[in-house]
């Protein structure tokens, strides 16, 4: 999500920059005191936070530039008067903050976007955790020979990083019964099934322990955690459902 800030006066733009950085603290921000340099960003940008009242271009007029570049950018106006709400309203704006800008304020207009900020695919491997859990590689699905791994390879993904043990694994997938001579083949199967598609890389074995790269996985779960609108929307209170250990933490 890259959200750009633009505002005159340095020291309101720096109270914005905090506000928008505490909301939303995975974004990347781009902040200008100088409208016409703002219009110079070339990279897509998801939501736009203007100062209204700003000379050579106010805000009304730079988010008409704005939205020529880009029609489905959120445009969230901020400024310490009323008066240009109208037109503020005419552009189809997302939202409208008057100052001073706190967190709470820029939450509120966050959840109300007008236009879904999807998550980023910046990764060949997809994961998907809301509803049932399914593992998909640019976009196709992976199938695994076992069920038995692909619920494995679940409760890597909902560990999110951490280092499992083979005596862990165990424990969560059989309870008390011992297999974890049959947890190497499990093991096996996912490092094959990943190579077959290129993504060998999501899944470190180490010694007695493995774990998921996430910084090689796009999931919807990760996204919902950096307060992703789109993410946050896509959550329905149903998390892996297929096994019955998993339970989801939504706190950010």
């Amino acid at each position: 999500m890259k959200i750009l800030l633009v505002d005159d006066e340095k020291l309101q733009l720096i109270r914005l920059e905090n506000a928008v950085k505490n909301a939303l603290p995975n974004a990347e921000i781009v902040s200008y005191t100088n409208p016409l340099q703002a219009l110079q960003e070339n990279d897509k940008i998801d939501i736009a936070f203007l100062d209204i009242s700003m000379p050579e271009l106010n805000g009304i007029e730079l988010a008409k530039k704005l939205k020529i570049k880009n029609s489905n950018v959120n445009i969230i106006f901020v400024t310490a008067y009323d008066d240009y709400a109208l037109d503020a309203y005419k552009l189809h704006a997302s939202g409208y903050v008057t100052k001073p800008v706190s967190e709470d304020k820029v939450k509120e207009e966050i959840e109300a976007l007008r236009f879904d900020v999807k998550p980023s695919k910046s990764n060949r491997l997809q994961v998907k955790c809301f509803g049932n859990f399914e593992v998909f590689c640019d976009g196709k699905p992976i199938k695994f020979e076992r069920s038995k791994s692909k619920e494995l390879f679940a409760y890597l993904v909902d560990r999110e990083g951490a280092a499992v043990s083979v005596g862990e694994l165990n424990a969560v997938l059989w309870e008390e019964d011992d297999h974890k001579s049959y947890l190497r083949n499990l093991i096996a199967d996912i490092l094959a099934t990943l190579k077959s598609v290129g993504a060998e890389d999501t899944f470190v074995k180490r010694h007695n322990e493995c774990f998921v790269d996430t910084s090689k996985v796009d999931c919807d779960a990760y996204e919902y955690r950096k307060n992703n609108p789109d993410a946050i929307k896509l959550y329905h209170g149903e998390y892996m459902s297929q096994y019955p250990w998993a339970t989801f933490n939504g706190e950010f």
